[in-house]
């Protein structure tokens, strides 16, 4: 199966290298180019690629808010974030809003190109450097307070014993992205799953969501 993909980075140089490495790779088709996030989002629509590799750092649209909106829109393109930034943050930002992989621009091409083929066979492939941030970041559980709004919107109906569909319908995004959230309210508050998550929740005293 050829895997399609959309390559998006606002350096010219830089795409065109990539362009040029993926589409010398067996089994990979680049059908794509974009320069910002919000032209991003309009050819993952037009091109519904298998794998959207996305920088971070863009003008207009950063990659993550366009990982975001190609996700909310019910893509089913995957995106593989590619970008030089390692910080704990931004990694957190991006599979929150619905990455399923990360990579670093110092990696090997061959690494590269094997990360884009494992996010198209349903994989979750991450840089080293990433890896550790993740699970020093897990080690550090932070409070309440800590969590985003919309993780405590997500948290607060886990609790509800709403599923992750019921979830999903009740805020208006996709199922995907509340399975996001709830892996980025899991290491936040210390826990592995959403049983466990409720509890905390229920011990915590979260506001009820407002109707």
């Amino acid at each position: 199966m050829t895997v399609r993909v959309l390559v998006v980075d606002d350096h010219a140089m830089v795409r065109k290298g990539l362009v040029q490495l993926l589409s010398a790779a067996e089994g990979l088709q680049v059908v794509g180019e974009a320069a910002n996030g919000r032209e991003a989002v309009a050819r993952a629509e037009e091109l519904t690629p298998d794998v959207v590799l996305m920088d971070l750092q863009m003008p207009e649209m950063d990659g993550a808010s366009a990982t975001r909106e190609i996700i909310e829109a019910g893509s089913r393109s995957q995106v593989l974030v590619l970008t030089s930034f390692s910080d704990a943050e931004r990694i957190v930002n991006a599979l929150d809003a619905g990455a399923v992989g990360y990579m670093l621009k110092d990696a090997e091409p061959d690494d590269l190109i094997e990360a884009v083929r494992s996010v198209a066979r349903g994989d979750s492939p991450l840089h080293p450097r990433v890896a550790r941030q993740l699970l020093t970041a897990r080690a550090r559980p932070r409070p309440a307070a800590g969590l985003t709004a919309r993780e405590r919107e997500v948290l607060e109906l886990v609790r509800d014993g709403l599923a992750n569909k019921q979830i999903a319908r009740r805020l208006g995004i996709s199922e995907r992205t509340v399975k996001a959230h709830l892996g980025s309210v899991f290491s936040a508050i210390g826990v592995s799953d959403r049983t466990a998550a409720a509890l905390w929740a229920e011990r915590n005293q979260l506001d009820h969501p407002e109707s």
